[in-house]
């Protein structure tokens, strides 16, 4: 490993231990040359998810453009970013667990979609209004009259 400070190729570990729920390893370092210390991360070297979209595109998975389709619904809304991060999180999971290659966008709209419901109202309708591309008031009321009966089962 190179010494991010004076670049010699020296170093050694002096501590690992494990990050992010044992899906990485985070090492600390100290470079025999200099004598200063640095952390390197190391992970899984995983192929990238390809999101299949409507029109059958194809786009790398992002999740900062996930996150930001969230937090942009969740605008002035008493939702921490913990939070929403937390429904990112929980959609990379997912994600992880039943897809290898390519998913379908709308497995990824509707789940969060699902998740916002469960969180904020408005938030809900705000993400369902974009994803679902609702073309006219009666299908918006549509959709508030399906949230107000998902929500009256809860």
């Amino acid at each position: 490993m190179r010494c991010p400070y004076c670049k010699k190729e020296n170093d050694r570990v002096i501590d690992s231990r494990s990050a992010n729920e044992g899906t990485v390893i985070r090492r600390r370092r100290i470079c025999d040359s200099c004598r200063r210390r640095f952390t390197t991360y190391e992970r899984i070297e995983e192929t990238p998810l390809l999101i299949v979209k409507r029109d059958q595109r194809r786009e790398t998975y992002d999740r900062s453009k996930v996150l930001a389709g969230i937090m942009k619904a969740c605008e002035k809304r008493p939702i921490p970013i913990e939070e929403q991060e937390a429904i990112v999180d929980r959609l990379e999971k997912k994600l992880g667990e039943k897809y290898d290659k390519e998913v379908p966008s709308t497995e990824i709209g509707e789940f969060i979609m699902h998740q916002l419901s469960k969180v904020d109202e408005v938030a809900y309708v705000r993400f369902a209004s974009v994803y679902r591309q609702f073309k006219d008031i009666s299908h918006f009321m549509r959709e508030l009259k399906e949230l107000k009966s998902l929500l009256s089962k809860h």
